[in-house]
C-alpha cells in the first residue's frame, strides 16, 4: 500500500516571492508595464515585416516567427504570475501546471532551435551570397520553421508527460513563480536521479546542440568577414549579425545557467531572477534590439508610422 503523502495533488501552491513579500507590489507594477510593452513591440515587428515589401526575405520571416514565439513564451507565464501577485491565493491546478509547463517548454525549445536556424540563414547570406536565394527559398524556410516547431512540441510533450507521471510527496509547494522543471522535480518522491538525468539530456539537446550550431555558423561568418576586401562590406555583414548575436547571448546565457549547471549549485532566488530575465526581459528587449540595431527595420517602422500619421491627420 502506498504512503498517504504520495499522490497526484489537485493543485500546487506557487510560493513565488513569498520569502520577500516587499517585492510583490513593485514586481506586479513592473510586469503590468513591461508585459504590454513586450506584446506591442513584438506585434510591431510582425506587422512591419508583413507590410513592408523590402522586409519580405528569409531573415525577416524568421524574425516574425521569433516575435510570435516571444509573445507566446511570455504569455504562458506572465498572466498567471500577475494573478498570483495580485491575490493572496497563489495556487495553480494540477492540470493547469502541466499545461503551463508544456507550453513554456514548447516555446523555449522552439526558440532555441529557431535561433540556430537564424544563424544558419546569416551564414548562407554572408558566406554563400550568390546561392542565397536558391538555398533559402520559400519552401526551405517554411520547412525549417515547421521542423523547429515540431521538435519543440515533441520535446515539450515528452518532458511534461514524464514529469507529471511521477508521484509527488509532502506539501505541494513549488518554490517558484511558475511551473518549471527543476522546482517541480524537487517535489517528486524517492530517488529522482534518473529523472534529473533525463531533464539534463533534454536540456543538452534543446540548448547545447543548437548553441553549437550557432557557434559553428558564426565561426564561418567571422572567417568570411575577415577576408572581405571592403571595410564597408565587413561593416554591413557584421551589422546584420550583431542583433541576432545579442539576442542569442541574452537568451542562451540565462537559460544555460538555469538548466545546465549542477543541482548542488541551484539557488531558488537566483533561479527566479534568471527566469524573470529570460521569460519577460528578453521578450521585451528583442524588438528593441532588432529595431535599434537594424537600419532596415528602423526605416520600415518610420515609414509605417508616417503612413499612419498621414491617415490620422488626413
Amino acid at each position: 500500500m502506498e504512503p498517504n503523502n504520495k499522490s497526484h495533488p489537485n493543485e500546487f501552491i506557487l510560493l513565488g516571492f513569498a520569502d520577500r513579500p516587499w517585492l510583490e507590489l513593485p514586481l506586479f507594477i513592473i510586469l503590468l508595464i513591461t508585459y504590454p510593452m513586450a506584446m506591442m513591440g513584438n506585434i510591431a515587428i510582425i506587422l512591419v515585416s508583413k507590410l513592408d515589401p523590402r522586409l519580405h526575405s528569409p531573415m525577416y520571416f524568421f524574425l516574425t516567427n521569433l516575435s510570435f514565439l516571444d509573445m507566446c513564451y511570455t504569455t504562458s507565464i506572465v498572466p498567471q504570475m500577475l494573478f498570483n501577485l495580485g491575490t493572496s491565493k497563489k495556487t495553480i491546478s494540477y492540470m493547469g501546471c502541466a499545461v503551463q509547463l508544456y507550453f513554456f517548454h514548447i516555446m523555449g525549445g522552439t526558440e532555441c532551435l529557431l535561433l540556430a536556424v537564424m544563424s544558419f540563414d546569416r551564414y548562407v547570406a554572408i558566406c554563400k551570397p550568390l546561392h542565397y536565394t536558391l538555398i533559402m527559398n520559400q519552401c526551405v524556410c517554411i520547412l525549417l520553421v515547421a521542423t523547429v516547431w515540431l521538435m519543440g512540441c515533441t520535446v515539450g510533450l515528452g518532458q511534461t508527460t514524464y514529469i507529471f507521471s511521477l508521484d509527488f510527496c509532502g506539501p505541494c509547494e513549488i518554490d517558484h513563480f511558475f511551473c518549471d522543471l527543476p522546482p517541480i522535480l524537487a517535489l517528486a518522491c524517492g530517488d529522482t536521479s534518473h529523472s534529473e538525468a533525463a531533464v539534463f539530456v533534454a536540456a543538452i539537446l534543446c540548448i547545447s546542440s543548437p548553441f553549437l550550431l550557432i557557434i559553428a555558423s558564426y565561426g564561418r561568418i567571422l572567417a568570411a568577414v575577415l577576408i572581405m576586401p571592403s571595410p564597408e562590406g565587413r561593416q554591413k555583414a557584421l551589422s546584420t549579425c550583431s542583433s541576432h548575436l545579442l539576442v542569442v547571448t541574452l537568451f542562451y546565457g540565462s537559460g544555460s545557467v538555469t538548466y545546465l549547471r549542477p543541482k548542488a549549485s541551484h539557488s531558488p532566488g537566483v533561479d527566479k531572477l534568471l527566469a524573470l530575465f529570460y521569460t519577460v526581459v528578453t521578450s521585451m528587449l528583442n524588438p528593441v534590439i532588432y529595431s535599434l540595431r537594424n537600419k532596415e527595420v528602423k526605416t520600415a517602422l518610420r515609414k509605417t508610422l508616417g503612413k499612419k500619421n498621414v491617415l490620422t491627420h488626413g
